[in-house]
């Protein structure tokens, strides 16, 4: 078989900031429908981070150890019976959360809402830091020839960006402001480029994000400063020539005073769509909402169609997903990577398979001094 000889290596949270390797059994396809996937690389996201962390996130709680990640691409070594359209030894994105297929969200459409939802590194699930994982088959996007299983381990934040970036209804022309430069807002600024939007601005509180976010896609950037959230929005505009403000707002970055100047941002009628998570309860300029006639939208993960548009993007050049990734790192080093990333000094690190080899690699070497100021700051991510 495949599997012979090979390791299914898993990195696992028992409890906040205790994490440890396990060799787990190779999983069993169980579905004719299911595939066996070996596992290639797998990137870090903040809510794994936010996991790692604190051993929670809002009523998700880490009761029992967990598999973390699920940013993931990999190869295929075994399929069900009744799975026509992959083979073993294609290439795959992995979309990470399985629904019900049968309750109204499912049926509707919406299956990113189902409630049961089985989403990987989401208690009570393991997610794909590991060495093989079973899936659904449709539920697996294969790769085109021209992109590569690294940049397809960057699907799965860049389908969040186009489910983000489609509540917001941009049309060619129109103007967008995302706030926060981190990777779901850089990818989101991306996509709305790719959807025609003539100006592109990103905001962050650092000066180096925006310097690589202006490198990457945005027109027009613009530094936070420690300011009402009205003279941020006043500021913003200005610097841009945004005129009576942006046709569309996201926030990618869930800071409170970002989504406060995000308001006061937005034209009258336009769109501004929530894409971070950050507290559960926050001061909100309701009154700029209501007057301004704005339109208001959540967005939880992805749904139906976005995996496929974000591998579309990657194939025809229009969103260059390798400039975010800052090395690899081999499996033994996976929690030196979840320190970097929190460090806040990188973009994007994968963590390469137990059964992959990586020459070189990343220094994970960690500022311990920033790493503690970066703990304290928080924050949760996007999925």
């Amino acid at each position: 078989m495949a599997t012979d000889g090979k390791s299914n290596l898993s990195f696992v949270l028992n409890k906040p900031l205790d994490v440890c390797f396990q060799d787990k059994p190779v999983p069993k396809i169980n579905s004719p429908h299911d595939v066996l996937v070996a596992i290639n690389y797998t990137g870090i996201c903040g809510s794994d981070v936010h996991y790692w962390l604190h051993g929670a996130i809002g009523h998700f709680v880490v009761k029992d150890p967990m598999v973390l990640g699920h940013e993931s691409a990999g190869t295929i070594v075994a399929v069900g019976d009744a799975v026509k359209t992959l083979s073993v030894g294609d290439r795959v994105a992995l979309e990470p959360g399985y629904p019900c297929r049968r309750c109204a969200q499912c049926l509707s459409g919406h299956y990113n809402l189902c409630p049961g939802m089985q989403f990987a590194a989401t208690p009570p699930y393991d997610g794909t830091l590991t060495g093989f994982w079973t899936a659904p088959a449709d539920f697996c996007y294969k790769l085109p020839e021209t992109v590569s299983l690294q940049e397809g381990a960057l699907i799965e934040p860049l389908a969040v960006a186009v489910h983000i970036t489609k509540q917001a209804k941009i049309q060619p022309g129109q103007t967008v402001v995302v706030m926060g430069a981190g990777p779901v807002g850089l990818l989101c600024a991306a996509v709305a480029k790719a959807y025609g939007a003539s100006k592109v601005v990103s905001v962050d509180i650092i000066q180096s994000k925006l310097d690589f976010a202006r490198s990457f896609t945005a027109t027009h950037t613009y530094l936070s400063q420690r300011v009402s959230p009205e003279e941020n929005a006043r500021n913003i505009i200005a610097a841009a020539d945004l005129g009576e403000g942006a046709d569309a707002v996201i926030d990618a970055s869930g800071a409170e005073p970002s989504i406060q100047a995000a308001l006061h941002v937005v034209r009258q009628g336009g769109h501004y769509v929530q894409g971070g998570m950050g507290k559960d309860n926050i001061t909100f300029p309701i009154m700029a909402l209501c007057i301004k006639e704005v339109t208001a939208s959540g967005s939880f993960r992805y749904g139906s169609g976005d995996y496929k548009l974000a591998i579309q993007l990657v194939e025809q050049g229009k969103i260059d997903v390798k400039k975010l990734v800052n090395g690899v790192v081999a499996f033994k080093d996976a929690e030196e990577a979840f320190k970097k990333v929190k460090e806040g000094e990188v973009i994007k690190i994968l963590i390469a398979g137990p059964n992959e080899k990586v020459e070189g690699g990343l220094d994970t070497t960690v500022d311990e001094k920033k790493l503690e100021e970066a703990k304290a700051n928080g924050g949760s991510g996007c999925c």
